[in-house]
């Protein structure tokens, strides 16, 4: 299938730079995985490397997930790192951790003892994040972080390991995953913390039916997706603008060029961004 790439971040690149976030991001991990199978992307009629349409049209930070799976483990996430650099965008390597470490103590002494060791082995030092599921949940953010940094931990996890803190917000997973909770989840955030602020997972279906999703008013469909990433926008820019110290970094969105979402977690059946041809029918882009 091939298909015709548009711009991904056409809505944030053309933002007076006063009002635009640093980075537009896309994490496209799975890329290696589609072009295995065959699919090619092609920029007005030419087959071109997905990253380098990405690149062209303002993408300027790869996500790449480093898990233990095959198609995502080191050797392959640091070919793929390595085309990203080259297309000319910097590089945020995601790590995921267990799910099942026994409590917050062997957890926040795992995340010190991982900053530690990353900034001691490079030079400059690497910007370090923390990302966290449901970014609009102020109470399991705040859960989270009060057992991770608290105090009495010995050689635990401090502010100091931490210089941005990163969050996913999808609208499948529950219908109070709303704008209105992010911001306020967010607020909490730049003003307890006095981090840098991200979210570094978000998506919009393009087709999606039987599933609530948690901002109604947007519709199911390329505008849509338009829509849902400028109005995540325009909160972490309103949270920017009440901050004396924190600052909003930009927005990542998950897989953009993935044909269909099968093992990647949402109950949609389209989350494709900035397609034109899909399954016999035509779709504007973003």
């Amino acid at each position: 299938m091939n298909l015709l790439a548009l711009p991904l971040v056409l809505l944030l690149s053309l933002l007076p730079a006063s009002l635009a976030l640093s980075y537009h991001c896309a994490d496209f991990s799975s890329l290696p995985v589609l072009e295995a199978s065959g699919q090619t992307y092609t920029d007005y009629g030419i087959v071109k490397p997905y990253e380098d349409i990405l690149a062209s049209r303002g993408t300027n930070l790869a996500r790449i997930r480093v898990w233990t799976a095959g198609d995502y483990n080191l050797t392959a996430s640091l070919a793929l790192a390595k085309r990203a650099v080259r297309a000319g965008m910097e590089v945020y390597v995601d790590l995921h951790f267990s799910d099942s470490l026994s409590g917050f103590t062997p957890l926040s002494q795992l995340l010190h003892s991982a900053a530690t060791g990353v900034r001691a082995a490079l030079s400059p030092p690497p910007q370090i994040m923390i990302h966290l599921a449901n970014g609009w949940d102020w109470g399991g953010v705040s859960w989270w972080y009060n057992g991770t940094l608290d105090a009495s931990i010995a050689g635990g996890l401090t502010l100091a390991d931490i210089d941005t803190m990163g969050f996913s917000f999808y609208p499948f997973y529950g219908t109070t995953a709303t704008l209105e909770n992010l911001k306020e989840s967010m607020g909490n955030v730049s003003t307890l913390y006095h981090k840098d602020f991200m979210v570094v997972e978000t998506d919009w279906p393009a087709n999606c039916t039987g599933t609530a999703l948690s901002e109604p008013t947007v519709p199911i469909s390329i505008q849509g997706q338009e829509t849902w990433v400028s109005d995540i926008r325009n909160v972490l820019l309103e949270v920017d603008s009440i901050s004396p110290v924190a600052k909003a970094l930009g927005i990542c969105y998950w897989e953009p060029g993935w044909i269909g979402n099968a093992g990647l977690g949402s109950t949609c059946a389209m989350s494709i961004l900035s397609i034109r041809f899909f399954m016999g029918r035509t779709l504007m882009g973003v």
